[in-house]
This record gives C-alpha cells, structure tokens and sequence, in this order.
C-alpha cells in the first residue's frame, strides 16, 4: 500500500468539491489545501477535519498504520521499519548484535569480559556489542546492556534459527514483505536470527551480512569472533546511515603528531569517509601535519567542487580565520588529486601560500609524502 499524497487526500476535502465548509479553518490550518498537505507529511491528525470523509479516514488510518511494532531492550530500540529500502526514506533503528554468555560453559567469565570491553572506532562512532544475553541460574550485577535469557525469550520478538540460509532469508524477505506492503499485524514483531557455533566464521560472517541487509532487526550470536563482529558492524554502520543526511566531522585546522610551523599542510572537504580515509595516512606518516577541513556539507571531494562547496573563498576563509600566514612557516597546502584544476584559482585567491596537487587515492599520501621529502632534500 502506498503512501497517500497530499493531492490525493485534498481531491475528497470540501476545498476541492467546493461543498459547503470549503477552507473553514477548523483544522487549524487557512486552506483544505494546506490541511492536505500537512496530512500527507505526518504533520497534522485525520480528525483534525470534522468534514472528513468516512471512507477517507478509514484509508488514512489503515495506510499509516505501524507496519512493524517497535521493542526497547535496555535502550536498545530495534524493529520500527516502514521500508523495504533505504533508499525509499531510512531505515530508523540499526539491526542489533547480541552475544549470547552460557555461564555453564568454560570460560564464560573471560568471555563476558571480552565482550563488555570490545569495540572499534569508525567515522567518528564507537561500535559495540548492543546486547549481552546471559544465560544462566545465578544472578549477578546487570549492566546496561545485560538481559537474562529467561527475559529475552518473554520479549514480543520473533525468533528464526538459522539452520539453512534459504530457507532464513526467504522468511525473513516473507515477514517484512507482509509488514511494510501488507501491514499484516500478523508479522509486525521485530525479528531475530539465532546463529548457533559454528567453526567456519566466514561462511557465518557471509551469512549474517546478508541478513543484516536482509532484513534481520538483531543477531544473537552463540561464537563470539572479534574480526568477524568488525566485518558486520562496519557493513551496519553504512547500511543505517540516513542517506539524506551525509555523514561529516566539523570543518576547520586538524593536526596530526604534534605539528609546528614547519609542518606539511593538507587540504580535504568534510565527508566524514574522506576525512577519515586522509587522517588515518597523516596519523602513520613519520612526520607532522596539519589538515584543513573545508565546509563541504559533508560531501566528497569531487561531488563538493561541482557543487560549489569547496572554493577559493572558502579555504580563504578558514586561512584567514586561523591566521595561518603568520602561524605557518611553511607555505606549500597539498591539495587533493581532483582539484588540480583549481591550483591557479587558489593561488590567485590565497597568494601568501603555494599549492601543491596531491594524491587521488589517501592510501598513496604516504608515498607521496616520501617522494616530496626526497625533492626537498635534493
């Protein structure tokens, strides 16, 4: 079923029919078109209009109901999609990893230990284990993030134990189907999969990727496999990004290993996967840095120059704000491979500096560093 437009819902309204009533303003609203409107973007209520047809109304109820209900366990929100694809408007909550802790198991201890430390930084976020499940007759101190398996099972989620992948996938494609397209309350509750020991990790890992973008709300995991948790959490991260909001870090003068005023000068835009990409290289030069971030609206480096976010004004501008003449005795900025283009207009614009074109690629910065150092020396 698809979402009613606010042209579709004004046609039965008395604005259009110009009936009695037409723009009576007991909606709160000047305009029938205007009550429209806001109706079809969630930002007023069908009861709002006391002339609203019957039938109208029975649709609109029906066509926004919650095609999957939304479950917190401990502050961790899963379930809550209205899309099949991301790309429709967003996902809203991340598929949710849980490691399952069986304190009758050897080593359950160092296991629960290593779990609760774990994570990775990735684009500015640190990544973690969202759920430990603790199976066990004893009690002992819950933590945030800590449920009793005898609680997990009671919660209104639906299990699927993934005992053959076809058959996991189809069903897990059958219940979102039936909830997004069909809002059958028969297949509202958030899913997860139970993925039991296994020794081969990279058919698991292969597995779980596929359900994380297909359409798992959560993995509950026997094994406990740091490289293969890292594999899955960076394919989540880009998966349950909003791809109307680009990820990107605050713009302005980053330094890299303590730099002074001999320090080489790099330029990049704000895309969080750039900057990251870039300050990963500067962190393992030999040598300090420093990195300009330009206000790019969190776009790459190519996307934002055809767009005009990154100019000779801008980087200007968060020279001149930095002072950077009179901080910086070195006077060469290294700009990105893609903007070799632009080398005269900056120079023209920024005439105290000289720019120097730089890498495509941020993995080959470290040999391009190596190689103007040598020019240098010679």
């Amino acid at each position: 079923m698809t979402e009613l437009s606010g042209l579709q819902i004004f046609k039965y309204l008395p604005g259009a029919t110009k009936k009695e009533n037409t723009n009576c303003k007991k909606c709160g609203f000047p305009t029938c078109m205007a009550f429209a409107l806001n109706l079809a973007k969630n930002k007023a209520d069908v009861k709002q209009c006391p002339y609203m047809p019957e039938a109208l109304e029975i649709l609109w109820i029906q066509n926004n109901k919650q095609p999957q209900n939304t479950v917190e366990i401990n502050g961790i929100k899963i379930g809550g999609e209205n899309v099949l694809y991301r790309h429709e408007k967003t996902f809203n909550n991340k598929c949710a990893i849980a490691i399952i802790i069986d304190t009758n198991k050897p080593n359950w201890e160092q296991k629960l230990e290593t779990v609760k430390n774990f994570q990775i930084k990735r684009v500015n976020e640190i990544l973690k284990v969202d759920l430990i499940i603790i199976k066990s007759d004893k009690k002992f101190e819950q933590k945030e993030n800590i449920i009793w398996y005898n609680d997990f099972i009671k919660l209104p989620l639906k299990e699927i134990q993934d005992s053959d992948f076809a058959t996991t996938s189809q069903e897990l494609i059958k219940i979102r189907k039936k909830a997004i397209l069909e809002k059958d309350e028969n297949y509202s509750k958030p899913v997860y999969v139970y993925l039991k020991s296994c020794q081969d990790k990279e058919l698991m890992c292969a597995k779980s990727a596929y359900y994380i973008c297909k359409y798992a709300n959560m993995l509950v995991f026997e094994d406990f496999d740091e490289h293969m948790l890292s594999a899955l959490m960076t394919l989540r991260q880009n998966i349950y990004t909003d791809p109307q909001k680009p990820l990107q870090v605050e713009s302005g003068i980053y330094e890299f290993n303590n730099p002074d005023k001999n320090s080489l000068i790099f330029l990049t835009t704000n895309f969080a996967l750039t900057y990251f990409a870039v300050a990963n290289e500067l962190e393992n030069l030999d040598i300090s840095s420093y990195l300009i971030v330009t206000p790019s609206d969190g776009m790459s480096v190519l996307t934002a120059w055809s767009a005009e976010k990154i100019t000779a004004e801008t980087v200007a501008k968060i020279i001149t704000n930095w002072d950077m003449a009179n901080k910086i005795k070195n006077k060469k900025i290294i700009i990105p491979g893609l903007l070799s283009h632009m080398k005269k207009e900056l120079e023209a614009k920024i005439p105290d500096f000289e720019f120097i074109v730089g890498t495509v690629n941020a993995f080959e910065i470290g040999d391009f560093v190596k190689n103007l150092l040598k020019r240098k020396e010679n």
